[in-house]
């Protein structure tokens, strides 16, 4: 998918809050990533409704989002808390219901919650992939399709999905999680399709963080360096009104970041009949020697498939 060239340069600084009197939902927005998104896209002038259910609640009932809200709010930002879990389908409207009651409209969305429920392949319980699916794949399919109706009506819109490059590379011990930020990144590619023609643009982030879900697993070699925060200018330049990037697949950490492709290489040509093995081999191996193909969708991908295997 490629990047539309954004407008030309004026010469003139960037706004100091460009995000002024946009609003912004954000989900898992209490801890961690979700934490500095909802942090960071206040600091640039929007209105946040934070997200993020009550697992654990301080001495006078509050949460992880509501302590949020009030750093906000002491900051002379705009917030409010939801509490409400992803996994169960009304939180999703829930969360677009609470934007348009609370500040009238809604600009964006950051499906940040997830869980991770570490399991080995070979030791996965239909309870572990449900749990995990539940909350990592529907929990962001429901927010972002209701969120979608709304900005496609409006006719403006910015989306960030936040993955993993396990979705991309896969990774031992966590088959559930891998599996599912898979699936979002098809998702969210998806939605960038859609919505382009209602300026309703998606991207997806893949984000090296040291948080509380990833604190075990992390090199403590580069734990320092990768911030929740040093990820956070990252969405918001994504989400700015006058960003024009779309269907991006981007991992980024530690003040760096690369663009991830879908790619398909050479095509080659069966001999027909039987395949032997070596064959295969020798068939991927010319293959992986050809040119990269990349794709803003599946049907162009067949489309060009289809047209090579007749040439």
């Amino acid at each position: 998918m490629t990047t539309s060239p954004g407008p030309e340069s004026t010469g003139e600084p960037a706004p100091a809050r460009p995000l002024e009197g946009r609003v912004a939902v954000v989900t898992g927005g209490g801890k961690g990533l979700g934490r500095a998104f909802a942090l960071h896209l206040a600091h640039l002038g929007a209105a946040v409704v934070v997200n993020n259910r009550n697992r654990e609640v301080d001495a006078d009932g509050r949460g992880p989002a509501d302590h949020v809200v009030e750093q906000i709010r002491a900051s002379g930002g705009r917030a409010v808390a939801d509490h409400g879990d992803v996994a169960d389908p009304l939180t999703s409207e829930a969360v677009v219901a609470s934007a348009l009651e609370n500040f009238g409209h809604l600009d964006i969305c950051v499906t940040s919650a997830a869980i991770s429920s570490p399991q080995m392949l070979h030791k996965t319980t239909p309870e572990n992939l449900r749990g995990v699916l539940a909350v990592n794949v529907i929990g962001t399919a429901l927010v972002v399709a209701a969120a979608s109706r709304v900005m496609r009506e409006a006719g403006h819109g910015r989306i960030v999905v936040v993955a993993s490059t396990a979705g991309l590379h896969g990774e031992p011990t966590v088959s559930a999680y891998a599996a599912s930020k898979g699936a979002v990144i098809a998702l969210a590619r998806t939605a960038a399709v859609e919505g382009a023609r209602r300026d309703v643009l998606c991207n997806t982030l893949l984000p090296y963080a040291t948080t509380q879900m990833t604190d075990a697993g992390m090199d403590p070699r580069h734990a320092a360096r990768m911030t929740a925060d040093a990820v956070a200018p990252v969405v918001g330049a994504l989400v700015d009104p006058t960003s024009t990037v779309n269907g991006q697949v981007i991992v980024t950490g530690g003040g760096v970041l690369r663009l991830a492709q879908s790619v398909e290489l050479g095509t080659v040509h069966l001999p027909g009949g039987d395949l032997a093995p070596q064959a295969l081999a020798n068939l991927l191996a010319e293959s992986a020697a050809g040119p990269l193909h990349t794709f803003t969708e599946a049907q162009a991908a067949f489309q060009n498939l289809a047209s090579e295997a007749v040439s």
